[in-house]
This record gives C-alpha cells, sequence and structure tokens, in this order.
C-alpha cells in the first residue's frame, strides 16, 4: 500500500529534486538580502523554482496509472521549473564577475562523480525517505555547508543541470512506455470498444461487409445522418465497414 501511495519517493529525481531544494533555500537565506535583494523577489523566484521541481515530480509520478500524458507534462515543467534555476545560479556567478566551473575541472567532475544510494525503505516510508534525502544531501556538504556563495552557487549549477538531464531521460522513458501501452484514455476507449462488441454479439449483431468482423451500433456525429443509428465495423478505424440499421 505504501509503494502505491508513495512512488516517486523511490525516484532518483524526486531525491536529487529535494536535495536542490533544501539547498536552494539555504542558499536564499544565507547569501540573500536587504542590500542584493531588497524586495524579496529574487528570494521568492528561487525558492518557487526549486520548489517546483519535487512537487511536480511527486505530482506526475502520482497520475502514473490514470494519465501518462499528464505524467510527462508535469515532469517536463520540473525541468523547465529547473532550467530558471540554472540560470539564476549562472546570474549569481556572472554577479560576481566569476564564470562556473569548467566541465573538464577538478571541482565539477568530484560534484558529478557523487551518486545517489539506492533507496531502501520498507515501511515508514515518509520518515526514512526523508532520513534517505538529508543523508544524500550531506555528501555535498564540502561545497554547499559553508559560506562561500559562489561555491555553492558552481555546485548548485552542476546538480540542476545533471537533473535536467536525469528528468529528460525519464520523460523519454515515459514517451516510449506510451509508445507501447497507450494511456488511460486510449485503455478506456479499448474496454468500451470490447463491451460493446459483446454486447453487439448479444443481440445478433450483423457480420462487417468488408472484413466480416461483428459490428457495433453507432450514433452519427454529423452530416445529413447525424443523430442515427448505423452499423459500424467493431474494428474502425483500421476498417470502414458500415450497414444501415433496419
Amino acid at each position: 500500500m505504501e509503494i502505491r501511495r508513495f512512488g516517486f519517493y523511490w525516484l532518483d529525481t524526486w531525491v536529487m529534486a529535494n536535495i536542490i531544494q533544501l539547498s536552494t533555500q539555504h542558499f536564499c537565506l544565507r547569501h540573500l538580502n536587504r542590500t542584493n535583494d531588497p524586495c524579496g523577489r529574487q528570494f521568492d523566484q528561487m525558492t518557487q523554482a526549486a520548489r517546483s521541481a519535487p512537487a511536480n515530480i511527486a505530482e506526475g509520478n502520482s497520475r502514473h496509472s490514470t494519465s501518462r500524458e499528464t505524467e510527462m507534462k508535469l515532469t517536463d515543467v520540473a525541468r523547465a521549473s529547473l532550467a530558471e534555476l540554472a540560470n539564476d545560479y549562472l546570474n549569481w556567478i556572472l554577479l560576481h564577475e566569476q564564470v562556473p566551473w569548467s566541465m573538464n575541472s577538478a571541482e565539477y567532475r568530484a560534484v558529478n562523480a557523487i551518486q545517489l544510494d539506492r533507496p531502501a525503505y520498507k515501511d515508514d516510508v515518509q520518515r526514512m525517505s526523508s532520513i534517505h534525502i538529508l543523508t544524500q544531501k550531506h555528501k555535498f556538504d564540502a561545497w554547499l555547508g559553508g559560506d562561500d556563495s559562489l561555491l555553492a552557487a558552481n555546485c548548485l549549477l552542476v546538480l540542476c543541470n545533471r537533473l535536467i538531464q536525469m528528468l529528460r531521460r525519464q520523460i523519454e522513458h515515459l514517451l516510449e512506455e506510451f509508445k507501447e501501452e497507450g494511456g488511460f484514455t486510449e485503455g478506456l476507449t479499448a474496454e468500451r470498444l470490447a463491451a460493446r462488441t459483446e454486447k453487439s454479439l448479444r443481440v445478433d449483431a450483423p457480420a462487417c461487409p468488408l472484413c466480416g468482423k461483428p459490428m457495433i451500433r453507432r450514433v452519427a456525429k454529423k452530416g445529413i445522418n447525424s443523430g442515427r443509428e448505423f452499423w459500424s465495423c467493431s474494428g474502425y478505424p483500421e476498417c470502414n465497414g458500415t450497414r444501415n440499421i433496419t
């Protein structure tokens, strides 16, 4: 039951998104003030963008069984929010007349090489996942735990870009699943068609004149016959066979 309720707690993307959200909140509390953010707008924008990532990943995964389309859209919203947040960290670095770490630098490689442990929750999922998130977050304390804003900004820029790539792969996987299995709407359509076909067989429906499959009653939605019932092939749209109902 807990796995069904909290399936997203097992996602590395959700764990990493929480690490970024917590670290962003600490960054803003530590480094934004009335001098560099007099109206508090930067604080609000960064913390809200950071919040959007785990929130949309969680909501999207919760819709997995009912709407793959919605899950992909919400996951993409999370990715877009991270791109916005990454740009804020890049701007902070540029504001201080610095450039971000090179991908070939020792710092970049060190941060990027840190891997998340696999969750091992068995019960009390919310508590155990919270412990897991904090444990994984502490792996980055060498860059995020001090007062050096540029060190933290560079580290978080790497983590944002890393999570963006992780979410891109997650969306690609969801798209492949959707191509193979369809979504909730497609599943309902198939179930409805099967029920209508079975009902038609019970009332001695005629066979399709084109392919021989049983026909089902439909109602014309447009044209001069709009509103009238007719027999349609149960294999539609692959087969367009029809008969008048007499």
